[in-house]
């Protein structure tokens, strides 16, 4: 569910009041369109916020990559490929028990933060580069 379609959703019963409400269609339409401003203002801080989460988390990985130890820049490396030597097993059928439906979800969110993090790893040196040119 979209953020924006979660705030649309909590903001529709107020705008079915005040379509029920007494007064005329100017002030019924002035309502509605201060709710849809404010509706538009939280989707606003809403996203910013989601952006500063992903910078955050982009930059915790970038950081790890870059780091001084071995087992800093290989421990996302190595648990992506002991969860695809799991999958295969698993796919095969050669595991005593079938992965569950938790070790498939943290599958997907580490390989999704681990693509994120070797993308972000690409670009952070172009992404430098460009700002320290402005």
């Amino acid at each position: 569910m979209s953020v924006i379609n979660f705030l649309g959703d909590l903001i529709k019963p107020v705008t079915g009041l005040i379509d029920n409400m007494h007064t005329s269609d100017a002030e019924r339409l002035q309502l509605k369109n201060k709710l849809i401003e404010m509706q538009n203002e939280m989707a606003g801080e809403l996203i910013g916020y989601e952006r500063k989460v992903l910078d955050a988390q982009a930059q915790i990985i970038t950081a790890e990559a870059q780091g001084q130890s071995w087992i800093q820049r290989s421990w996302r490396p190595i648990t992506m490929l002991t969860f695809l030597v799991l999958v295969v097993l698993d796919t095969m059928g050669w595991t005593e028990f079938r992965l569950s439906d938790e070790a498939w979800t943290l599958l997907q969110i580490g390989l999704g933060g681990y693509v994120v993090g070797r993308s972000a790893e690409k670009i952070a040196p172009q992404l430098k580069q460009t700002m320290g040119k402005k």
